[in-house]
C-alpha cells in the first residue's frame, strides 16, 4: 500500500485541522485529494511527510510509519509555495537538490533526461530569475521526480498556472503514472482533479467525505433534451426513462439516471408524443456537481457554512 491512514488527526491548540482522516491509496495510480481552502489538505500532506507530528490516529507511508526517513527517500515532493534562488542555473537547482537528497546521481547525464521530461532542457544553462511562473512549476515538478520516486506529492501544482502550463503539469502528472509512480495531487481545482486523477477523496474539515473512483462518484448518466410542443401528459411517459427533473425556462428536459445507449429511444419518445427535439446534451454529474452535493450536505447536516 502506498498510503493508509486510519483516524490521522492534527490539532493546533484549539483547532482540529484535521479529524478521522482515513483513506487508502494504491500503488501506480493519480489520486486527487479534493477539498475547498481550509479543509486541512496542507495538514494532511505535512504529516504524511513526517512534517508535522499527528495528535491522533495514525498511518504509513509506503509501507512505512509515517515520517521514516528511510520510505521519505523514495517519496517526491512539490510544495504549494516555493522559491529557487534566482542566480541558480535550471541544471544547478537540481544538482542541488540531489545533492541535499543523498546519494543521486547529479551528473549531466541523469539530470538531463529530468529536465527534458519537464520541457527545460533547451533552458538548463538559463538563471531560474528569468523563468515564468509556469516554467518555475515545471522545473519544481523535475525536482519533484529527481531519484524516481515510488510516491510523488503535489500540493496545488497547478494553481496559479495559466491554461497552457496546467495542460503541461497534465500531461507530465499521466507521463509519471505510467512509468509507474503513484502521484497524490493536493488540489481545490475540481476541472483539474477531473481530468486527470484515476480515483479522489473529498474531504472537508479534515474529514473525508467520499473516496473512490471517479466513475463510481459520478454515478450514473443523464441527459439534458430542449424539446418544443411536448404535451403535458406525455412528460409523465418519459419517467420510464429516469429521473425527470421540471422544465426549466428554455425547455429543457433533465432526466437522470438514463444510459447512453436508452437516449435515443428517449428522443422517439420525445416525437412520438408530437414534440420537437431542437438539441440534445448527454452527459452525467460532474465532479463540481458532486463536490457540492457533499460539502452542502455535510453543512446543513452539521449547521455550519459550507467550506
Amino acid at each position: 500500500m502506498i498510503i493508509d491512514t486510519q483516524g490521522l488527526a492534527k490539532r493546533y491548540g484549539r483547532t482540529d485541522a484535521l479529524v478521522d482522516l482515513t483513506m487508502r491509496v494504491e500503488p501506480g495510480e493519480v489520486f486527487g485529494f479534493l477539498g475547498p481552502n481550509g479543509a486541512g489538505k496542507t495538514t494532511a500532506v505535512k504529516l504524511l511527510l513526517g512534517l508535522a507530528r499527528p495528535s491522533g490516529g495514525g498511518g504509513s507511508v509506503l509501507d512505512a510509519p509515517l515520517g521514516d526517513r528511510v520510505a521519505r527517500r523514495r517519496v517526491g515532493y512539490l510544495p504549494e509555495l516555493f522559491r529557487y534562488q534566482p542566480w541558480l542555473r535550471a541544471r544547478e537547482v537540481l544538482e542541488l537538490h540531489a545533492r541535499l537528497a543523498g546519494g543521486l546521481d547529479r551528473s549531466p547525464a541523469a539530470l538531463d533526461p529530468i529536465l527534458d521530461e519537464v520541457g527545460l532542457l533547451d533552458r538548463a544553462a538559463d538563471a531560474v530569475g528569468g523563468f515564468s511562473k509556469g516554467m518555475q512549476q515545471r522545473l519544481g515538478l523535475g525536482v519533484a521526480l529527481l531519484g524516481s520516486p515510488a510516491l510523488v506529492i503535489l500540493d496545488e501544482p497547478t494553481s496559479a498556472l495559466d491554461p497552457v502550463g496546467r495542460a503541461d503539469v497534465r500531461a507530465i502528472i499521466r507521463r509519471a503514472r505510467d512509468a509507474g509512480t503513484t502521484v497524490f495531487l493536493n488540489s481545490h481545482l475540481l476541472t483539474e482533479v477531473e481530468r486527470v486523477c484515476d480515483r479522489v477523496a473529498i474531504v472537508d474539515r479534515g474529514r473525508v467525505l467520499a473516496s473512490g473512483r471517479l466513475d463510481d462518484l459520478l454515478g450514473e448518466g443523464s441527459v439534458r433534451i430542449r424539446a418544443s410542443d411536448l404535451p403535458n401528459d406525455a412528460r409523465a411517459g418519459l419517467a420510464r426513462f429516469g429521473r425527470l427533473a421540471p422544465t426549466d425556462d428554455d425547455g429543457w428536459l433533465s432526466i437522470a439516471g438514463v444510459q447512453p445507449d436508452a437516449i435515443p429511444d428517449v428522443v422517439a419518445a420525445i416525437v412520438a408524443a408530437g414534440g420537437r427535439v431542437h438539441a440534445v446534451d448527454p452527459g452525467r454529474a460532474t465532479l463540481e456537481d458532486r463536490y457540492f452535493e457533499l460539502i452542502t450536505g455535510r453543512a446543513e447536516a452539521t449547521g455550519e457554512t459550507p467550506g
